[in-house]
């Protein structure tokens, strides 16, 4: 029996176990729309408010759950709203099946009402895209993305379909793919490579691990974990990596990266052994390329070959999976202690903890820090919940700060930098998570960016909790023009609206807090409540976060103040 091509595509999205996507409905989807109406007790759409909105909340499903997030938009605007979303995918690595509907195939190429190149324009910023334009592609073409997306080093794939493919009729068989023909997902294993790395590993003096999160995403925290206390290496994370491993174990000594610790940091260039496992060697965390750990022999754990030398330049390479690699070396490498090594980052931690920590979590001034609340929540969910932060100062002191004790627990928005991801993305997480406490930390610029998904928030009762903390500034912006540019505050002053009362006209039980006396309590509120909750916590406007790596320097010339 024949079915229409939009019945193929939600038969498909059945067929890879999908029962939630976030989407927006328009004229070349309709067909789509049209038959979802027949499966709404099997695949719950979450309306978003923006196309955008429903990327970043597919990423925060993605992230919290494991599975691969799913967005459907229409053509033209509806597709390119999703833009931002799919690059800050690509660029974290999250797996994502973004579906578009496109004019009729008889249009395209004639600039027609809503077209877009879609597929040109996503091709850069996706693992794999692909315009269907009969319906008899449907089955095998959702097959190979869904694969392509969850596969190796995950990622977003792009499927456009025209609207004469979901109204045309065709038969259904769906086979899932296991492999494609000149893709290799998971590069093989070199013996030698392992031998190597164990013998680096065995002879170091002063090792030490960044981990970043290809370990969450290889779903290796346990062997990360083994490793690390066989081997006792001081081990830090890159901002994705945190939550790999709970941020109290005595091994882990912090964060690397811009605003970082500072022992991890001044002490990359002072170790004889650098191990980077599941990280990419990112600008933010490396500062200046030609004084980064030159001292150190370097290994490199990676499941793709074209992060291999690309920034850093590596002694030795382990490619594959680290669900496989991490214990063949575990096997391989001696129990060893590094006691001595792993005190020089206790010392430098209190240092640290004098000049920066203690004033953050602890604040004599009279305005509360945004260290402090952060600090506050940790009381509150006992690091039990997962934190989703936009971007700025309060993902810095956020990703500082915040206590975990389990994995897929830090969400966050890594290498494209997005202001606007966390209010959709906490959508997607709790959704993902739905038994886990979901909290949205983010600044007074970055919530008015996707503002509009409180309405996502009243329509489906999500209890997520949103704190925005308000400096009235673009925070990050304006503590550069701070420092680097003699305080010429230019265009980063923000004029807010009510937040509480806009908060309000959604139905969400809110408050705002600007007295330290009663930011525990209202915390506490927030966190008891089985309701959506908005907290607007007003900090002090021209707080900076230390230490920080001024732009061009050397990891080593970190800066306290």
């Amino acid at each position: 029996m024949k079915i229409s091509g939009s019945e193929a595509i939600i038969k498909c999205l059945l067929e890879e176990n999908v029962d939630l996507i976030y989407g927006y409905p328009g004229g070349a989807i309709m067909p789509f729309y049209d038959s979802l109406y027949h499966f709404q007790d099997k695949i719950n759409h979450v309306l978003v408010r923006h196309e955008q909105g429903a990327t970043h909340a597919a990423q925060g499903y993605s992230r919290s759950s494991g599975k691969v997030g799913v967005v459907i938009a229409t053509s033209g605007p509806g597709a390119t709203n999703l833009v931002t979303g799919i690059a800050d995918a690509q660029i974290d690595s999250t797996p994502m099946v973004c579906i578009t509907g496109q004019v009729s195939s008889n249009l395209l190429g004639s600039d027609a009402f809503q077209e877009t190149d879609i597929i040109g324009i996503t091709t850069p910023i996706t693992k794999w895209n692909y315009q269907i334009t009969k319906a008899s592609e449907i089955a095998s073409i959702f097959s190979k993305a869904f694969y392509i997306a969850r596969s190796g080093r995950p990622g977003p794939v792009l499927i456009d379909i025209t609207k004469d493919a979901q109204f045309e009729m065709t038969d259904f068989l769906y086979k899932k793919h296991k492999k494609l023909r000149s893709y290799n997902p998971k590069p093989e294993i070199s013996d030698n490579s392992i031998s190597d790395a164990c013998t680096l590993i065995n002879k170091a003096k002063k090792p030490f691990i960044i981990f970043g999160q290809g370990v969450i995403l290889a779903n290796a925290e346990e062997e990360f974990r083994v490793l690390m206390e066989k081997t006792g290496i001081p081990s830090a994370w890159t901002i994705l990596g945190l939550s790999a491993v709970a941020t109290d174990h005595p091994l882990n000594v912090g964060m690397v990266g811009m605003h970082g610790n500072y022992g991890p940091n001044v002490l990359t260039n002072e170790c004889d052994l650098l191990i980077a496992i599941g990280m990419r060697f990112d600008d933010r965390v490396t500062g200046n390329l030609n004084h980064y750990a030159k001292q150190a022999k370097i290994i490199h754990l990676e499941i793709d070959p074209a992060e291999i030398n690309k920034n850093v330049k590596v002694d030795v390479a382990v490619l594959g999976d680290l669900k496989n690699t991490l214990p063949k070396i575990i096997e391989k490498v001696e129990e060893k202690k590094h006691e001595k090594w792993l005190q020089k980052f206790r010392d430098l931690n209190h240092i640290e903890y004098d000049k920066v920590i203690k004033d953050d979590l602890f604040p004599k001034k009279e305005k509360i820090t945004m260290g402090e609340v952060i600090h506050q929540i940790n009381i509150a969910t006992k690091g039990n919940a997962i934190i989703v932060t936009d971007v700025g100062q309060h993902q810095m002191v956020a990703c500082r700060y915040a206590k975990f004790n389990e994995s897929k627990s830090n969400i966050t928005s890594g290498g494209l930098g997005t202001m606007g991801f966390a209010l959709p993305a906490a959508i997607g997480a709790k959704m993902g998570a739905p038994k886990r406490e979901v909290i949205a930390i983010i600044g007074d610029g970055g919530f008015q960016m996707t503002i509009q998904e409180l309405g996502t928030i009243f329509q489906t009762g999500v209890p997520v909790k949103i704190v925005v903390l308000n400096n009235d500034f673009l925070g990050m912006v304006r503590q550069w023009q701070q420092l680097f540019f003699d305080k010429r505050y230019s265009s980063t002053e923000m004029v807010n609206p009510d937040f509480v009362a806009i908060a309000n006209g959604y139905q969400i039980e809110s408050e705002r807090v600007s007295k330290r006396e009663n930011l525990k309590e209202s915390i506490q509120k927030m966190i008891d409540s089985p309701n959506p909750f908005f907290m607007e916590v007003v900090v002090g406007k021209e707080d900076n976060v230390f230490p920080m790596i001024p732009t061009g320097e050397s990891v080593s010339n970190m800066r306290l103040s």
